[in-house]
């Protein structure tokens, strides 16, 4: 596939894996980088464009733009998506026999779940994904629910543990699905921990950050309607990632792509 037709193939993919879908753009990336280079500013801010609030997809955008060997960072890229064992070290973070609170169906903290099965989850259907989370995790041997979006409060109440899935995540918080707010505060206000989960590629740098939130609050959806919401760094009590767990501040700052000048303006 010619890699011009490759990026348009990932520009439109919707409801993926973000890691997967970053996994494919990075090898599209690589083709150009090698056969059309000078199209590659304008490839990643489409990617961007596209896929606005996928972490991965902005990391590996920046990892390819601020590289001098463009080829082999974006193959670096693909790798360390690859390899990322965030669901590995949060199974092993999570408290014995605890009952957890997750939304919608997260990606690494499903895996993570699935992983022990010992855990007792109230899934909140969030966009309507609990219900096929909830039958996978029964079949790993854990005990589940499924919570209506208007059970947050107090499926959480009754939680020892809230984990918010990031699809990307800056200095001031996390951006997850939509729920993730009401949860992570609800959890602050009954002494509840709540942590992010922030795999490969979900962590930018602020000047990224800032950017994103720009061009989200910029779009014509309003906060309701959009598909995703910031929860404030203040309400997340600890951060998992591919380096294990951190403080807050310091996992919410723990980006590791560089900030790619273009892509701090939408693509023209």
């Amino acid at each position: 596939m010619h890699p011009i037709e490759h990026l348009r193939y990932v520009a439109r993919a919707t409801g993926a894996d973000p890691s997967l879908v970053a996994r494919e753009a990075a090898g599209a990336l690589q083709d150009m980088a090698r056969l059309e280079p000078a199209g590659l500013v304008p490839a990643c801010r489409r990617l961007i464009e596209r896929h606005l609030t996928s972490g991965p997809m902005w990391w590996v955008s920046a990892r390819v733009l601020g590289a001098d060997d463009q080829s082999a960072a974006a193959r670096a890229a693909a790798a360390e998506l690859d390899s990322d064992r965030t669901d590995r070290l949060l199974a092993a973070e999570l408290p014995d026999n605890a009952t957890v609170v997750v939304l919608g169906w997260p990606d690494i903290a499903g895996a993570a779940l699935r992983r022990r099965g010992d855990i007792e989850c109230l899934v909140v259907d969030a966009g309507g994904e609990g219900g096929p989370l909830v039958r996978r995790l029964t079949d790993a041997g854990n005990e589940c629910s499924l919570v209506p979006e208007a059970g947050i409060g107090p499926a959480t109440a009754v939680s020892e543990l809230v984990l918010v899935e990031a699809m990307v995540a800056g200095p001031s918080g996390v951006l997850a699905v939509p729920g993730s707010f009401a949860a992570a505060a609800v959890a602050a206000q009954c002494e509840v921990p709540a942590w992010a989960v922030a795999g490969v590629g979900r962590v930018l740098p602020g000047p990224l950050w800032d950017a994103l939130l720009a061009r989200l609050d910029a779009t014509d959806s309003e906060p309701w309607d959009r598909p995703a919401e910031l929860v404030p760094a203040s309400l997340v009590t600890r951060v998992i990632g591919p380096d294990g767990p951190l403080p807050t501040e310091e996992g919410l700052a723990h980006a590791t792509c560089p900030v790619a000048p273009e892509l701090l303006r939408p693509a023209g």
